[in-house]
């Protein structure tokens, strides 16, 4: 495979999630239908965790802030698809939201990307999936595992879709995943500055 290949996958991805956005909801579909995912004025997939999240008591405090936190996407992935198996794809992109949370180049230890490694090499040798360490478990409490956390940025969601793209087998994302509660939290996030910005300048 070449180096463009990984960031073909990402943009198919995201025409993709686009696609199943406005099929969703065919009402807010627009003619910029192929602009990015993250920054769409529709909700995309992995948005029902983030707002459940909104929902809870951590999320008065991003209500307080005003932006979703990498920890609080990853949270967020928890409660949509927790009780999916961790694999290698989601450790991917786990660790891909570690480094950009923490600015590290390098995971940290004990942290929520070195929890995911070690369960998804764990879990490919376990026959049995009620066996396999779940993504809820590593995730559930995210913000509290990273020593340090920022918000969401659209270059935040693309990096994490690369990552869960290239060490999939099948070179894809999943619904409610990691690189989809990311990229919702990025969307939000956007969605939200603009928000503001144009309640500043009325």
């Amino acid at each position: 495979m070449n180096q463009e290949q990984p960031s073909k996958h990402v943009s198919d991805t995201i025409r993709e999630l686009n696609a199943q956005e406005a099929a969703t909801h065919p009402q807010t579909s627009s003619p910029n239908a192929h602009s990015n995912v993250v920054a769409s004025q529709k909700e995309p997939v992995g948005v029902q965790g983030i707002k459940e999240i909104e929902s809870s008591p951590l999320g008065s405090r991003t209500e307080q802030r005003g932006e979703i936190t990498i920890g609080e996407a990853l949270e967020a992935t928890a409660l949509t698809a927790g009780h999916r198996p961790v694999d290698y794809s989601d450790a991917a992109a786990i660790q891909a939201a570690e480094v950009r949370a923490t600015g590290r180049t390098n995971i940290v230890p004990g942290g929520v990307a070195a929890a995911a490694q070690s369960a998804a090499t764990r879990n490919a040798r376990l026959p049995n999936d009620e066996e396999k360490t779940k993504l809820g478990e590593i995730l559930l409490d995210a913000s509290s595992k990273l020593p340090s956390d920022k918000p969401v940025t659209r270059r935040d969601a693309e990096g994490v879709i690369g990552a869960e793209l290239r060490n999939d087998p099948n070179l894809c994302t999943r619904p409610g995943g990691v690189a989809a509660s990311i990229a919702a939290a990025a969307r939000l996030n956007q969605t939200n500055a603009s928000n503001n910005n144009q309640n500043k300048t009325n």
